[in-house]
């Protein structure tokens, strides 16, 4: 018994070892940022070998930025591009995650939230050295990521548009300035048996814990709801101004995405200067955590930066 319990202490400790080697070298920058009277929490993501092209990642409606380094294994998409050569920033909007809280939650809506993105891209292309940089923006972060690049056409390269919230959600009236955030509705976003329970076939039990438990430490406490208002409104009202945009855009979209629909991706599409549309069947929102797809999403982000 005592030698079957210290062989299954060894196997979790490699299984530890394993899943903390991946971009092991990746060093971390925290960088003092305030706009409007309030202190951004933004970061850097990037290997010590210099030389490195910045990309900017823009978090989604509820949760902040920690969702791009779900630190299991290879799924995290910040460590990722960093080990593929980029310098990579993640940014909390105000309000949200480790960033400054706000008095009226509200106030960080979409349009707001474009401006802090700018604030940070101008940060970064000035300690970066270059005039341009890329942006990769995930469900709300389309849509402000989106306003900024058509607000800011000269500081963007290129844009990646990760299941894109083209259209409103639905006309539902948010009377709440802050979201209450729980377990369940972070855990939401993965794949789900027919008894609604999470589909760990889908995504490995210790990248949803990850995850989530990633929500309840940085975003437990709440977050704004100005982006959930702008986002519950007609679905004949468009969010993005996909017409407007100069950079070239790709638009990643799982089939199995509760929000967003490829129909609607492929009319953006047609809008476009210069686009593309990846569809990856059988994806849903969280793809980048999703076992049997994150790594076509990761490889189709990669390709598209480095055209």
């Amino acid at each position: 018994m005592l030698r079957t319990l210290r062989t299954g202490v060894l196997l979790v400790v490699l299984a530890l070892q394993s899943a903390f080697a991946f971009a092991a070298d990746v060093q971390r920058t925290v960088f003092p940022l305030e706009r409007n009277g309030v202190q951004l929490h933004l970061e850097r993501y990037q290997t010590d070998d210099g030389g490195k092209k910045p990309i900017l990642l823009v978090h989604g409606l509820t949760y902040s930025s920690h969702e791009f380094d779900v630190n299991y294994g290879d799924y995290s998409l910040a460590r990722f591009l960093a080990d593929n050569g980029y310098s990579v920033w993640l940014l909390d909007i105000a309000g949200y995650g480790s960033s400054q809280k706000v008095g009226d939650g509200f106030a960080p809506n979409s349009d707001y939230a474009a401006e802090d993105i700018a604030a940070a891209a101008r940060l970064i292309t000035e300690t970066s050295k270059t005039a341009k940089l890329d942006v990769l923006g995930w469900s709300w972060g389309t849509v402000t990521g989106g306003r900024f690049a058509v607000r800011y056409p000269d500081l963007v390269n290129r844009l990646v548009l990760y299941a894109p919230i083209v259209a409103g959600l639905a006309a539902i009236e948010v009377t709440d300035a802050y979201h209450v955030n729980t377990w369940e509705h972070a855990a939401s976003d993965f794949q789900v048996k027919a008894d609604n329970s999470i589909d760990y076939d889908i995504v490995e039990l210790p990248v949803a814990d990850t995850f989530l438990s990633n929500c309840w430490r940085y975003d437990g406490a709440g977050s704004p709801n100005g982006g959930r208002r702008d986002l519950l409104v007609a679905p004949t009202e468009r969010l993005i101004p996909t017409a407007e945009l100069k950079a070239p855009t790709l638009l990643i979209v799982g089939d199995k995405d509760p929000y967003v629909t490829v129909a609607l991706c492929e009319e953006a599409l047609k809008t476009l200067a210069n686009g593309e549309l990846k569809v990856i069947e059988g994806a849903a929102h969280a793809m980048m955590m999703e076992k049997p797809y994150y790594k076509i999403f990761q490889a189709s982000v990669l390709e598209f930066l480095k055209k």
